[in-house]
């Protein structure tokens, strides 16, 4: 196994499969430990809960140091955060139709937060948020691709003629995103599945009225 830079025996790549050499305070930053440290977090995540969790866990489970973690981030809440929220910073790739993206982001929502690891740690998460607006404005600053590119798709379908021109893309993401964060928080003994992601679809393609 390969040593980085924290003095950490390493192997492989976690979570996002990366190997790259970054550069932080003019010492080279190993990639390889930040896939490991988010590895390590969101196995204990599940394991012991989020209250419970601690940096000097994730430290010891990631075979690395507290020191290493806390260079990379400022605490176990921007940790998690990333944890949970990496892979819903960027849409799937457009298929060149409204409906059929509308459908593929309904579907990454549900997966995202159907994931065990979303499910325990977001209680705490958003509790740590209210409490901590740099980390509020962290994950909203992680969404901001999102936004853009919901923006950019509902222009050229208002162009089209697909959608009517007064949709807001950011309240289109609140009634995507909304809808599975309230079903995770307060429905969690209901299903989770396609048959949920279709009426929810439903609902935003054609509306309540008849």
């Amino acid at each position: 196994m390969d040593a980085g830079p924290d003095g950490a025996d390493l192997a492989g790549t976690g979570l996002d499969g990366t190997g790259l050499i970054e550069t932080v305070a003019g010492r080279p930053r190993d990639a390889r430990i930040d896939s490991a440290v988010l590895d390590a977090a969101a196995e204990l995540v599940v394991e012991v809960g989020y209250r419970r969790l601690t940096m000097a866990a994730i430290a010891e489970r990631a075979a690395t140091t507290k020191t290493a973690l806390y260079r990379r981030w400022s605490g176990k809440a921007e940790l998690v955060h990333d944890v949970v929220f990496a892979q819903m910073t960027r849409l799937p790739p457009s298929s060149g139709e409204m409906e059929s993206d509308l459908r593929s982001m309904v579907d990454a929502a549900r997966d995202l937060f159907a994931r065990p690891v979303t499910r325990v740690a977001l209680p705490g998460l958003i509790a740590d948020m209210s409490a901590d607006p740099a980390l509020a404005a962290r994950v909203h600053a992680g969404f901001a691709e999102v936004f853009g590119g919901v923006r950019e798709r509902l222009v050229v379908a208002v162009e089209r003629g697909e959608v009517h021109p007064d949709v807001d893309p950011d309240r289109l993401i609140e009634v995507v995103g909304g809808s599975a964060m309230l079903h995770i928080l307060l429905l969690r003994d209901q299903e989770f599945d396609d048959a949920w992601a279709e009426r929810l679809v439903a609902i935003v393609l054609h509306g309540v009225m008849r």
